[in-house]
């Protein structure tokens, strides 16, 4: 029996109409920079001269009928014989798009659940790739399910993708029985392995509850051939519990509701939330791929300009 359709409000529940319209906000932004050296993106595999629509692929020698503008001078100084550079035509890249949809992400102070952020996230990602010429699919997944959309360059495909988000968060509910899997995640990451062998772009969007030494291990596999970026989803408690009022804090069935302003209480929830967040950052760091940082509530489409620029400066 279908569940029906909850209210789509944006904030709680997203709905495919919000996450489709992200496609006119991501223009204009991009993964990728007009120059190697100002990307976020700074795999290990092939160097991408995407100006000129070529990969380098080889250092070779000087054959009759290799063009002269290729030849690399210091190479062939060096050698004491003519070496040119060989190129190969770039093709597209496709890229996965991984977004969480367990019950760690519904929850939500400001603005809008970890759940929707996530979703609107992967959208704009997912249309940030399909405007490049990319191909685009991903992974969505819950605490019991994984379901898997293969890239493609189409409309429809990112409407699939949208849609399989949506029906995966509105079976969110604080109703919903306490069976969450803690390696769901690491599953998730398991099966994008499968899927990517090399040169692909994976975005991975998630609070990275449960991340683990697991979790650390199937990062640096999925990076060493890919170009990799983590997406943290939080919420603004983490960094600042308010002075005064009642948090109402939900775990499937339970609810318990806590007095902030009380010392007792305030401290160490502060201290718990401030430090798994700490925790979770550490970790991927570790892990050396880019970690992109998005709080619950602020707009996405800011957050990601404003985290895109924050990467390609640090990497010059």
């Amino acid at each position: 029996m279908e569940r029906p359709m909850r209210e789509a409000d944006g904030f709680v529940y997203a709905s495919l109409p919000q996450l489709m319209a992200l496609e006119f906000k991501a223009r204009g932004l991009s993964f990728l920079a007009r120059q190697r050296l100002s990307s976020i993106l700074a795999g290990n595999h092939a160097s991408r001269l995407r100006g000129r629509g070529l990969n380098f692929e080889e250092l070779r020698r000087y054959q009759p009928g290799d063009d002269l503008r290729h030849l690399d001078w210091r190479a062939s100084l060096r050698m004491g014989k003519p070496f040119v550079r060989a190129f190969t035509e770039e093709r597209d890249r496709p890229a996965l798009i991984l977004v969480d949809q367990r019950m760690a992400m519904f929850f939500g102070s400001t603005r809008s659940f970890k759940s929707v952020s996530a979703a609107e996230i992967g959208a704009l990602a997912a249309w940030m790739v399909f405007q490049a010429g990319d191909r685009v699919g991903g992974l969505v997944f819950n605490d019991s399910r994984i379901d898997s959309i293969a890239p493609l360059r189409s409309r429809t495909r990112i409407q699939a993708l949208c849609a399989r988000m949506v029906e995966h968060n509105q079976q969110l509910s604080a109703g919903n029985p306490d069976t969450e899997a803690e390696d769901q995640l690491d599953q998730a990451l398991q099966r994008a392995l499968a899927l990517a062998s090399h040169d692909h772009l994976i975005c991975i969007v998630s609070d990275f509850a449960g991340a683990g030494p697991r979790t650390l291990q199937l990062l640096r596999q999925l990076a060493r051939h890919n170009d990799v970026i983590a997406m943290q989803v939080y919420d603004p408690l983490a960094l600042q519990l308010p002075d005064s009022g009642r948090l109402m804090i939900t775990q499937g069935e339970l609810q318990v509701e806590l007095a902030v302003e009380r010392k007792q209480v305030r401290q160490p929830l502060g201290d718990f939330l401030s430090g798994r967040l700490k925790d979770v950052a550490t970790l991927l760091r570790r892990s050396q791929v880019p970690l992109m940082m998005f709080s619950t509530g602020e707009d996405c489409v800011q957050q990601m300009r404003r985290e895109l620029g924050r990467l390609s400066g640090a990497s010059r």
